[in-house]
This record gives C-alpha cells, sequence and structure tokens, in this order.
C-alpha cells in the first residue's frame, strides 16, 4: 500500500509528507533536497504553512514515534521509524 502524501506549496513546489503531528496539523518536507520543513495545518477551505526548523521536525517526529510505540501502533511506527532515519540521519 502507498501511503506517500505531496503537497504544492506557492513557493518552495513540490512537499513530500513526512508524518501527521495530530489531527490537522502534519510535518511536510522539500521533496528533493528534505531541508525545508513546514508544519501544514489543514481548514475546511485552505492550508497554512508554517516554516520550523530541522530540529524542531526531528523532535515532533521523535514525539510522535514514541506516542505510536506507547499506543502499540507498531506497523506505523516501523513505516516512521524508516522515515526518521531516512530524512534525520
Amino acid at each position: 500500500m502507498n501511503t506517500e502524501t505531496y503537497l504544492n506549496h506557492p513557493t518552495f513546489g513540490l512537499l513530500f509528507r513526512v508524518c501527521l503531528v495530530e489531527e490537522n496539523r502534519e510535518l511536510f518536507t522539500t521533496l528533493y533536497a528534505q531541508r525545508l520543513f513546514f508544519l501544514v495545518t489543514t481548514g475546511p477551505e485552505n492550508f497554512d504553512f508554517e516554516p520550523i526548523s530541522r530540529t524542531d521536525s526531528r523532535i515532533l517526529v521523535e514525539n510522535r514515534l514514541r506516542n505510536l510505540r506507547r499506543h502499540g501502533r507498531l506497523p506505523e511506527y516501523d513505516q516512521l521509524q524508516a522515515i526518521h532515519k531516512r530524512t534525520f540521519q
């Protein structure tokens, strides 16, 4: 099953979804360089792009990993762990 999600940023082009942070908030990064990160909040009619640092992005992903492990959602945990390694190491 392919669960990759992409979003078109008005300035930076195609963004790749790293993970869900919480309901209606997702972490995205630029597709190729993976150096710029955005916290994207979805509303009923629009998207809000908040640029965040690489360090803050890594912390968000690590918090999400802890949450998934705590709740026993191991398939999602394994998938996000692979994304974490590919993106931040």
